[in-house]
């Protein structure tokens, strides 16, 4: 969630950018970044697919589409961020538009393209979360059951409700924000996590409130529905997205890695990050010397492709593609994936993460929302992803960039968001 929300690993798998999407920011404008060529970039004019519920007057709040525009817009923001690669897929009622820009491999002519495979982060636990959703319309559980039913060793495990974990009002902490994870993941990048062990990670730790009382963004929570997913079911968390969600929804391109896999289905770009995952545990940005030596092209980031993302497990891990990207994100907004009443109360669940700013984040039974826009964003070391769909105006936005987070701690993927999202909608 926002910066002062989370204390983690850089890889702390950013649920909502808040300062980005929720509210109007100003993207300020960077040093030039080093040299990359715009790979060519695509758009098509014209009436594009939405929801038939939705009515003809309701694209009146949006501004007229200009693919030019929000092309320009799109490779300025990634050459700010200083991004080797960035993907966009824009839909809306009278325009669509797939651009990419730069290279997947620093230092060559690759370029990146809208058919490649990356690392979404916290858009995973939108598959986690479905999950466990459908298992509550299926009568298997129930949003009101304690977490001590399933796991008697969780603090305030009596207390603390499914609906609370899944909306992270439980108050349990963050394994990602101890220095152990951080400090392990610099030294053994390719070490193969068992869910149990991040688990492990957290509970020693005293929660940070009382359940219901706070929102704090805790990836513990999710990999705790993970594993009582799995307990309930009988099945690995693999078998269950593909059975409940990569199936139905034909998502040919996403994939749950198994633990001991640090690998990228071809094909994908590299990905990068500046620094280590301690030197930016509770700050993203670089300090301001090595900002200013990653503008003048001589600090590059690491190629951190690699890295055993099994820490990550159900909160963080996935891998899919912008066309599947798209297609869930409508999904998990048009009731592709649960029964009416459910999905209704998913949707109506989205509350401000901070009361003092209603106007703010919201983040609800595993969806987020910015503006006008549901769903989700995802980032953990090299990769950072967007993914929105708004059902009013039928319009859907998915960016993701192979540079996470940007020198200055920004996360580029939802920087670049934003910026579109302020060429489409008129200004409050």
């Amino acid at each position: 969630m926002t910066r002062n929300m989370q204390v983690s690993v850089r890889a702390a798998l950013t649920a909502v950018t808040a300062a980005a999407l929720a509210t109007t920011v100003s993207c300020s404008s960077g040093p030039p970044a080093p040299s990359t060529s715009p790979s060519a970039a695509s758009s098509t004019s014209g009436p594009a697919a939405g929801p038939s519920t939705v009515a003809s007057s309701a694209s009146a709040s949006l501004r007229p589409f200009e693919a030019d525009a929000l092309r320009a817009e799109f490779e300025r923001t990634a050459k700010e961020l200083l991004v080797p690669g960035a993907v966009v897929l824009l839909q809306t009622p009278s325009g669509s538009l797939t651009a990419s820009y730069g290279t997947g491999t620093r230092g060559t002519d690759r370029a990146v393209t809208p058919q490649d495979h990356i690392r979404v982060g916290s858009v995973t636990k939108t598959w986690t979360t479905t999950v466990i959703l459908q298992l509550v319309q299926e009568g298997k559980l129930a949003l009101t059951d304690p977490v001590s039913k399933f796991r008697p060793d969780v603090p305030n495990g009596d207390a603390i409700t499914l609906e609370q974990m899944l909306t992270m009002r439980s108050g349990l902490f963050n394994y990602t924000e101890t220095l152990e994870l951080n400090t392990a993941m610099d030294k053994e990048p390719q070490r193969v996590w068992q869910p149990e062990e991040l688990v492990a990670l957290a509970l020693p730790h005293p929660p940070y409130f009382a359940p219901g009382q706070g929102f704090h963004y805790s990836n513990t929570n999710t990999v705790l529905l993970g594993l009582i997913a799995e307990k309930i079911e009988g099945k690995p968390l693999a078998t269950l997205f593909k059975e409940r969600i990569f199936e139905p929804l034909g998502l040919t391109g996403t994939v749950f890695p198994e633990a001991s896999s640090n690998a990228v289905p071809d094909p994908h770009p590299q990905g990068y990050f500046y620094g280590d995952n301690v030197l930016t545990m509770t700050n993203p940005a670089l300090p301001e010397d090595m900002q200013k030596d990653a503008a003048a092209g001589t600090l590059a980031p690491n190629d951190v492709t690699d890295v055993n993302p099994s820490w990550a497990w159900a909160a963080g891990s996935g891998i899919s593609t912008a066309a599947d990207l798209k297609v869930l994100g409508e999904a998990l907004v048009d009731g592709r994936l649960l029964k009416p009443g459910l999905q209704q109360k998913r949707l109506e669940s989205v509350m401000p993460t901070n009361p003092d700013k209603p106007g703010g984040a919201s983040y609800g039974l595993g969806i987020a929302k910015f503006g006008m826009l549901y769903g989700h964003t995802g980032e953990l070391p090299g990769f950072n992803t967007f993914m929105g769909h708004d059902p009013v105006n039928a319009v859907t936005l998915v960016v993701w960039t192979n540079l996470a987070p940007a020198a200055d701690g920004r996360d580029p993927a939802t920087t670049i968001a934003r910026a579109l999202i302020d060429q489409l909608y008129p200004a409050p």
